[in-house]
């Protein structure tokens, strides 16, 4: 942290329930010199990952279905989202960590994934950085049901769709998640499927 316009006054913890929340008090230098004073609750849940399993022989992806309160206290009718593969880093590097992530959301076995790109997914109050990865599957690398860890109280649906089928899905307002959208996007420009 080496800005030289922003000096951090004061961190107050806030809470660390289930994830850091945090108040910060931070003094932000303008260009005309003068200096603001500014305080922001930022929320650290720590970095994830996330992966669209697709496979180009068949023209599918993988995608999964569960329930998101935060999206039911926001209007989402049932709560339900229609997402890729996704999940906190958990001090794995992130490629070990959406290998692991696939396996138990899905159940495919996948031995190689493909980064392609970093984001933020809500810069101004959350601090996660969300590591993008694509791979591709086929029947043989399923090994089990999938559906999540009972431990981590997951209860998540596997679906398979052609990938016109789940393009289509944006703009039907039936896919609403921000990572997913950019996985299909990366997809559809890049011919993956």
């Amino acid at each position: 942290m080496n800005n030289p316009i922003i000096t951090i006054q004061q961190t107050d913890l806030l809470s660390d329930n289930w994830y850091l929340l945090n108040k910060v008090t931070f003094e932000y230098k303008k260009e005309d010199e003068t200096i603001e004073t500014h305080v922001r609750e930022v929320y650290d849940r720590g970095n994830g990952a996330a992966i669209l399993l697709y496979n180009s022989a068949q023209k599918t992806v993988i995608l999964t279905r569960q329930f998101r309160l935060p999206t039911y206290l926001n209007g989402n009718k049932t709560g339900m989202m229609i997402e890729v593969c996704a999940g906190l880093l958990d001090k794995d590097h992130p490629e070990q960590c959406i290998i692991r992530e696939t396996e138990e959301e899905t159940g495919y076995r996948l031995s190689t994934v493909h980064k392609v790109f970093e984001t933020y997914m809500s810069p101004g109050a959350v601090t996660e950085i969300l590591y993008l990865f694509v791979g591709e599957y086929d029947a043989s690398m399923k090994v089990n049901e999938g559906g999540g860890l009972a431990s981590e109280q997951e209860n998540i649906e596997v679906l398979e769709y052609t990938f016109d089928q789940a393009y289509a899905m944006i703009a039907t307002g039936e896919i609403k998640d921000a990572k997913t959208i950019m996985l299909l996007q990366h997809a559809k420009i890049n011919n993956l499927v």
